[in-house]
C-alpha cells in the first residue's frame, strides 16, 4: 500500500508538488529557527549586518549565472535528448550533454569566484560604503569563505535538474532541508570554536549538504561522471541561447538585494540585519502560498496557450489569481496586526532585545503592505512566460528597481531601515499593477468580474477578521502577563486563530468560490477514509 502511495507520489504532478510544498514548508521552518538562532545570538548588531552582507557577492554569482541557467534551460533540453529515439545512444548524448555543463559550470564558477576572491576587498566597500574599515574587513573574510559555497551548489543544482528531469523529487526537496540544518549547525557549533568564521563554514557546510543529499539518487538514474567540456555541441549552445532572458530578471532581482545593502549600510547598525530578518518572515507566505499555486498553473496555462485554447488559459489565470488572493490578503491582515507577537516569538530571545524587535516588526509591517503584490507577481510573469514572452517581466522589473532605488534612498533617509521595505512594497505594487495591466492589454479579457468581485468580497472579509483580530488581542492584555514569552505567544495565538476562524466562516456562509481549495479537499479525504474502510473490511471479511 505505502508502495502504491509513494509511486503516485513520484509520478504524479500532484504528487511531486505535494513532495515540494511539504519539504519546503520544513525548510521554511527552519529557516526560522535558523534566524532565531542568528538573532539570539548576536542582536540586531554589526556581526549580523556582516554576516547578511557577506552573502551579496556569492549570491550575485550564483543565482545569475547558475540557477537561472539551470532552471530554465537545461530541464527542457536534456529531456529532449533523451526522449530522441529512446535510444541508448541517445540517451549517452543526454549523459554527454550533462557532464559538459557540469564541468563547463564548475570551471567557469571557479575562475570568477577566484576573480571574486582577488578582489573581495574592493567589492566589499562598493556595496557597503557606510561600514567603517574594521566592518569592512570582517565582511571580505566571510565573503571569501562563503565564495567555496559557489562551486558545491553549481555542482548541486545540475543534480537537482538531472533529478527534475526524471521526477525524483525527495532528495531535490530535501536539499534546501540539509542547507538549512549547514547553517544552523555552524551556529551552534562552529562559531563558539571558530568566532564569525564559523559563521561563514556553516554556509559553505550547508552546499556541501545541499550536494550530497542529492547525490546517491543521481547515481541511481544512472548519471556517471564524465571529465567532457563539449561547449561546441547542439544541445550546450541551445542552453546557452535560452539562459539569457532569465538570467536578465535574476540579475535584477540581485542588483536590488545590493542596492538594498548599499543604502542600508550608511543607516544606524543593524540595519541590514533587521531588513533581512524582516524579509526572511514575510517570505513565508509568498513561497508557500502565491510561488507554489503559480508553479502548478504554469503547465496548465502553457498547455492552454499551446492549444490555442483562450478560454482555458484565462480560466486557470482566474482560479489561480483568485485562490493566490483568498490565501494572502488575510495573511497579510494578520501578520500586519500581529507583527509585534510573530517578531518577539520567532526571533526575540537572547541579544535580541524590544528595540530589534520594535525595528524588525516595524518593518515587517511595511512589507505586509505588498504580500498580494509579491505573490500575484510569480503567476502573472508566468503568464507571459507561457505566451512564450520572457521579455516584458524583465522590462517591468527594470523599471520597478529603478522605483526601488529612488524610494530607498528618498525614504531610507527620511524613516530609516523601515523606508527601505515601504520603497520595496511600493516597487512590487507597482511592478504587479503594471504586469497586470499589460497582460489585459494583451489577452483583452481576465474574467474580470469574478477577479472584482472575489477581490472586495475578500477584502471585507479580511477588515473583519482583523476587526477580531485587534478586539481578541486587547482583551487577552488584561488577563496575560505579556512580560513573558508564554503571555506573547498565547496572545498571538488566540488572536491569530480567532481571526482566522471568523474569516473562514464568513467565506463559507457566503460561499466563496475559493472556499473549494479547503472544502473540496475535506471531501476528497472523507471519501478516502470511507473508502479505506470498507476495502479493509472486505478483506478481513475475505
Amino acid at each position: 500500500m505505502w508502495r502504491k502511495v509513494w509511486n503516485k507520489l513520484q509520478n504524479t504532478v500532484a504528487g511531486g508538488a505535494i513532495i515540494i510544498a511539504s519539504a519546503s514548508v520544513l525548510s521554511k521552518v527552519l529557516g526560522l529557527v535558523r534566524d532565531r538562532l542568528l538573532a539570539s545570538s548576536f542582536g540586531a548588531s554589526d556581526i549580523l549586518d556582516t554576516y547578511f552582507a557577506a552573502f551579496r557577492l556569492p549570491d550575485l554569482i550564483f543565482n545569475i549565472l547558475v540557477l537561472g541557467a539551470l532552471s530554465s534551460a537545461f530541464i527542457p533540453i536534456f529531456i529532449e535528448y533523451w526522449k530522441k529515439g529512446k535510444s541508448a545512444l541517445a540517451r549517452k548524448e543526454a549523459w554527454h550533454i550533462a557532464n559538459s555543463i557540469l564541468n563547463i559550470i564548475v570551471v567557469f564558477l571557479f575562475i570568477l569566484g577566484l576573480i571574486f576572491l582577488i578582489f573581495a576587498p574592493q567589492l566589499v566597500s562598493l556595496i557597503t560604503p557606510g561600514f567603517d574599515a574594521q566592518k569592512q574587513a570582517m565582511t571580505t573574510r566571510l565573503t571569501r569563505i562563503m565564495l567555496a559555497s559557489i562551486l558545491l551548489f553549481g555542482v548541486s543544482n545540475v543534480f537537482s535538474s538531472i533529478l527534475n528531469s526524471f521526477r525524483r523529487f525527495l532528495a531535490y526537496a530535501l536539499a534546501p532541508i540539509m542547507y538549512n540544518v549547514g547553517i544552523i549547525f555552524g551556529i551552534l557549533f562552529l562559531y563558539p570554536g571558530m568566532g564569525i568564521e564559523g559563521l561563514a563554514w556553516g554556509v559553505v557546510l550547508g552546499a556541501f549538504l545541499h550536494m550530497v543529499i542529492q547525490l546517491p539518487a543521481v547515481l541511481k538514474t544512472g548519471y556517471r561522471y564524465k571529465r567532457v567540456f563539449n561547449y561546441h555541441h547542439p544541445g550546450v549552445k541551445k542552453m546557452a541561447r535560452l539562459i539569457l532572458p532569465r538570467t536578465f530578471g535574476l540579475a535584477i532581482f540581485q542588483i536590488n538585494r545590493l542596492v538594498i545593502t548599499i543604502v542600508a549600510s550608511t543607516l544606524m547598525a543593524g540595519s541590514i540585519a533587521v531588513f533581512n530578518l524582516a524579509n526572511n518572515l514575510q517570505s513565508f507566505p509568498i513561497n508557500v502560498f502565491g510561488v507554489s499555486l503559480a508553479i502548478a498553473a504554469f503547465p496548465l496555462m502553457s498547455s492552454a496557450f499551446a492549444e490555442k485554447d483562450t478560454g482555458k488559459f484565462v480560466l486557470h489565470f482566474s482560479v489561480t489569481f483568485r485562490r493566490i488572493l483568498f490565501l494572502v490578503i488575510p495573511a497579510s491582515v494578520l501578520i500586519l496586526l500581529l507583527r509585534a507577537q510573530l517578531v518577539r516569538v520567532i526571533l526575540g530571545s537572547g541579544s535580541f532585545d524590544w528595540q530589534d524587535t520594535y525595528l524588525t516588526a516595524q518593518t515587517l509591517g511595511y512589507f505586509s503592505l505588498s504580500l498580494f503584490a509579491q505573490s500575484l507577481v510569480p503567476v502573472l510573469a508566468r503568464s507571459f512566460y507561457a505566451h512564450h514572452d520572457t521579455k516584458t517581466p524583465v522590462k517591468v522589473s527594470i523599471f520597478s528597481l529603478v522605483i526601488n532605488i529612488i524610494g530607498s534612498v528618498i525614504l531610507g533617509k527620511v524613516m530609516g531601515v523601515t523606508g527601505l521595505a515601504l520603497s520595496f512594497s511600493i516597487a512590487n505594487i507597482i511592478n504587479m499593477i503594471l504586469l497586470l495591466g499589460i497582460l489585459r492589454n494583451k489577452m483583452g479579457y481576465l474574467d474580470d468580474k469574478k477577479i472584482i468581485n472575489s477581490t472586495l468580497k475578500i477584502a471585507m472579509a479580511s477588515i473583519v477578521m482583523g476587526g477580531v483580530i485587534w478586539l481578541v488581542k486587547r482583551f487577552l492584555v488584561l488577563g496575560i502577563d505579556m512580560s513573558t514569552f508564554v503571555g506573547v505567544f498565547l496572545q498571538g495565538l488566540i488572536a491569530g486563530l480567532s481571526g482566522i476562524i471568523v474569516y473562514l466562516l464568513i467565506a463559507l456562509i457566503f460561499r466563496f468560490d475559493e472556499i473549494s481549495i479547503i472544502t473540496n479537499w475535506f471531501r476528497r479525504t472523507k471519501k478516502k477514509i470511507i473508502n479505506n474502510t470498507k476495502n479493509n473490511s472486505n478483506n478481513n471479511y475475505k
